[in-house]
């Protein structure tokens, strides 16, 4: 590290960063990179990419828990919560107002074309982040068997997402080699005796997340349950929004009855338009459901509060573990549970992307013991249409995500005044 930056500038360089972090975890990891190391020289190579393992082994959006560790490196918890809110709250801003525009508007016919659009786009989207993840992770035999299984078991529901991620890990650390390893580790360079930071952390924010739950199950009702499961995804969302998305959807839509499969799709489709995790997909899910169970107050309530669930953990997790990270990062089970973790959620990506993809093309589909299987007759031949060019858009002619999302609704709302 070598310069302590002031809090103006910690301010001005990460409410740049947040403003900008469009296009996912892998541009949103670029940016920061080139604004921490590259352009400011804040922190050093090994520093950044010890810290960015670290954030790899926790539960919830990468991009934004590397946010606040590299805040908290640079000015400790205040520059942490500084870096992680500001990577949070501009997409939050725009979620609110995408909401209110689609409870007003969405029922439109144009603006309902133009959802079409969005969610062939989204197909794209999802298509590349499962082709560059397969790249990273699936190198050995042994984590494409583990890919392969995921699928299956979660495409016939035969187990559910937290038990996938659990047996995961569980087979990861128990076939790792157990020998200590040598890392490039962010340096631990805080002086203060690492347990008592990581317990008073583990106390503080512990306390900070659970009072507003306790509030939330104590009222009942709809406020209960967006608390509960919001809470259950953050403890449970390795492997970033994509890989906890087929559980919400199956929650959301199935088991609470909150949204439709359509409203869930759309909700996706939005939330890649706006900078930040793609994980606020959470706050879209949960205030639309407020509205259309009581207005726009509780929309308003709900809203904040699967916020709150959503990224009060990511504090956690990150000021509980930094001062920890080299030892963390030297044990290589930790470092076998991850691998099988992530090759486990190439499966259940694979999983989102089929169900997104069926629920998309074919207006019918059938439940069988295999899982859900098309009805051929049913198939909409503009969505096709409109979902085989995002893809050779995005994965050939190398568009950026914004301009696929742009012309793929463009195109779809030209189609739709005919």
């Amino acid at each position: 590290m070598s310069q302590i930056p002031d809090l103006t500038q910690l301010l001005r360089v990460f409410g740049r960063i947040g403003l900008m972090s469009f296009g996912g975890p892998a541009a949103q990891i670029g940016l920061m990179h080139q604004e921490l190391v590259d352009r400011t020289g804040w922190l050093k190579e090994k520093d950044f990419l010890g810290a960015l393992s670290f954030c790899m082994l926790l539960p919830g959006p990468e991009a934004m828990q590397l946010a606040t560790f590299c805040g908290w490196k640079l000015r400790g918890t205040l520059g942490g919560v500084l870096a992680g809110c500001l990577f949070v709250l501009p997409g939050a801003v725009l979620i609110f107002l995408l909401v209110a525009g689609y409870a007003a508007f969405g029922a439109l016919p144009l603006v309902a074309s133009a959802f079409l659009g969005v969610k062939a786009a989204v197909v794209a989207i999802i298509v590349q982040a499962l082709i560059g993840l397969s790249r990273k992770v699936l190198t050995k035999s042994l984590n494409l068997i583990v890919a392969v299984v995921s699928f299956a078991v979660l495409y016939t529901e035969a187990m559910p997402f937290p038990a996938v991620i659990a047996l995961a890990a569980t087979l990861g650390f128990i076939l790792s080699n157990s020998a200590p390893r040598t890392v490039s580790a962010a340096n631990d360079t805080h002086t203060e005796n690492p347990w008592s930071q990581s317990l008073r952390s583990g106390l503080i924010w512990g306390t900070l997340w659970l009072v507003p739950v306790l509030v939330a199950v104590s009222a009942g009702g709809f406020l209960r349950d967006v608390a509960l499961f919001f809470s259950q995804l953050a403890v449970v969302t390795f492997g970033g929004a994509y890989a906890v998305l087929a559980y919400m959807v199956q929650a959301v839509v199935q088991d609470f009855g909150w949204l439709t499969t359509d409203q869930m799709m759309d909700a996706l489709g939005l939330a890649e338009t706006t900078p930040g995790p793609l994980i606020l997909v959470t706050q879209f899910v949960a205030t639309l459901a407020g509205q259309l169970q009581g207005g726009p107050s509780l929309a308003i309530m709900a809203g904040f509060l699967a916020l709150w669930c959503t990224f009060i953990p990511c504090f956690l997790w990150i000021f509980a573990g930094a001062p920890h990270v080299s030892r963390i990062l030297a044990n290589p089970r930790l470092s076998a549970a991850l691998t099988l973790i992530s090759a486990a959620v190439v499966g259940v990506i694979i999983n989102l992307s089929l169900w997104f993809t069926l629920n998309l093309l074919f207006a019918k589909t059938v439940q069988s013991p295999i899982g859900t299987l098309p009805v051929l007759s049913s198939i909409d031949v503009t969505a096709s249409a409109l979902t085989a060019a995002a893809i050779f858009a995005m994965l050939v002619l190398r568009l950026p995500l914004l301009g696929v999302l742009a012309l793929s609704a463009t195109a779809a709302m030209t189609i739709g005044l005919f």
